[in-house]
């Protein structure tokens, strides 16, 4: 008889590895897990998730990612969103413009509930940044070092 060799995954380890694989760019995932819930508000929806680990579960799966999402964005360096801006807009199919000025629009539903010490006020000067960037098609360059 033939046993098949089984992983077991947490339900973010899920989330991280199955769900949000198929999703181009740090922009693409935060804007997806984000419109798994209403505006500013839990619960999450997500059937299989909820299914295969329960419905708390999944929840604090899907929070844990988001919240881990957002402060992955106001800890990346401007020139790797800018970058990351490009292969975003790309997959939805919009200009790099259009897309940023869609995620300022939608600024209230892509912060989670909890922002694990992030600011909405430092992801909105990100936002700005890179639509100013993208108006301007500005590149910056990688060896360009932060001023302290």
């Amino acid at each position: 008889m033939k046993t098949r060799k089984m992983t077991l995954k947490s339900a973010t380890e899920d989330v991280v590895g199955t769900t949000l694989a198929a999703v181009s760019g740090i922009f693409g995932k935060l804007e997806y897990i984000s419109s798994l819930r209403e505006v500013g508000r839990e619960p999450y929806s997500h059937w299989g998730l909820s299914r295969v680990y329960g419905g708390a579960v999944a929840q604090e799966a899907l929070a844990d990612v988001h919240r881990l999402l957002f402060l992955k964005v106001l800890h990346t360096p401007l020139s790797e969103l800018q970058s990351d801006m490009m292969l975003s807009s790309e997959a939805s199919q919009m200009k790099p413009e259009a897309y940023v000025e869609n995620l300022r629009r939608r600024l209230p539903i892509l912060v989670p509930q909890d922002l694990g010490g992030g600011s909405i006020r430092h992801f909105s000067s990100v936002l700005h940044a890179l639509s100013t960037l993208a108006s301007h098609r500005t590149r910056i360059p990688t060896d360009a070092t932060p001023v302290v």
